[in-house]
């Protein structure tokens, strides 16, 4: 039986941590070389995440430390402008390695590979430095895609996602008092993944975030103006071909509803409606936020990189 490859995990207390250690812990190929966290530093990981076998406690190593150490891959699952002390000391000290950023930093830098598997395999399977698509950005390229040539203005997308989306610093979207009977609107103009799928599509994008009282999935529903009328018949036809061999894109007649995808590697995308004028489609995309838009995502990019079959570890 050949070595497993290793993975070392900076921001590992975290929600998307917490998956991450459970899909590595269950992975026939990789295993979790160290964890850090500074909160829970000298911790087993098993703590809290019992699925975690390999008796690992959690460490709080600094940026030079932590690229000394070996791994194969480092997956970074920090908040937003906190991982770059760690890409510059790998860069420095293993700058063949690995990095999946799972924060917004670098997906918008052309030097890395945006990891978005259904839209990019290829270069992924390539690349070094892997920018892992965002939640939100993930459900609206997946659904909106196959729709760019026809666009005939710019799509308006509603979303809805579970309060883990907020993370663990506590804040109004993940205080589960406030969030009670209710639905929270937020970022209603310029969010970053509005920014990020408008980028990624090479179409611009307007989106509308909300949050709400279940921990985790997340919809969008799109409203995308047509150029030109389609007939349902062809439009399905679109979904099928772009996505009819993906492991992790499901098409369907029905809409998806926010629990369609919930604990699921899986997008879920339906409810392709023409309106009755012929000048506009709603399409919906369902996703686990903590899994397709984070964790398994993150997996499917570390399996391609590494040249494992994709839905290793996953299905």
């Amino acid at each position: 039986m050949s070595e497993p490859f290793l993975i070392g995990l900076v921001g590992a207390r975290g929600f998307v941590g917490r998956e991450l250690i459970r899909l590595i812990a269950r992975h026939p190929d990789l295993m979790l070389a160290y964890a850090v966290s500074r909160e829970w530093a000298g911790k087993p990981v098993s703590d809290i995440a019992p699925e975690d076998n390999d008796e690992c406690i959690f460490e709080a190593l600094d940026p030079d430390t932590c690229a000394k150490r070996r791994a194969d891959v480092v997956v970074l699952a920090m908040p937003d402008g906190a991982a770059e002390p760690y890409i510059e000391a790998l860069d420095r000290h293993a700058p063949q390695r690995i990095i999946v950023d799972l924060s917004a930093d670098k997906r918008f830098d052309d030097a890395w590979t945006y990891g978005l598997p259904e839209h990019n395999r290829e270069r992924i399977a390539r690349a070094r430095r892997i920018a892992n698509p965002g939640c939100y950005a993930t459900a609206m390229q997946l659904s909106l895609k196959p729709l760019v040539p026809m666009f005939g203005g710019t799509p308006s997308v509603f979303g809805v996602s579970g309060y883990s989306g907020a993370g663990t610093k506590p804040g109004p979207r993940n205080d589960e008092g406030a969030l009670a009977e209710n639905l929270m609107p937020y970022a209603l103009a310029g969010h970053k993944h509005e920014r990020e799928a408008t980028r990624h599509l090479g179409a611009p994008v307007r989106f509308m975030p909300h949050v709400h009282p279940a921990f985790r999935g997340l919809i969008v529903t799109a409203n995308v103006p047509l150029a030109a009328p389609i007939e349902q018949r062809a439009l399905r036809r679109l979904f099928d071909e772009a996505y009819g061999a993906e492991c992790f894109v499901t098409i369907q007649d029905d809409i998806p509803q926010l629990r369609s995808a919930v604990e699921k590697p899986d997008a879920v995308i339906g409810g392709l409606t023409i309106s009755e004028d012929g000048t506009h489609i709603a399409c919906v995309c369902a996703i686990d936020n903590l899994l397709k838009g984070a964790a398994s995502q993150a997996v499917q990019n570390i399996n391609l990189s590494l040249g494992l079959e994709e839905t290793l570890g996953l299905l």
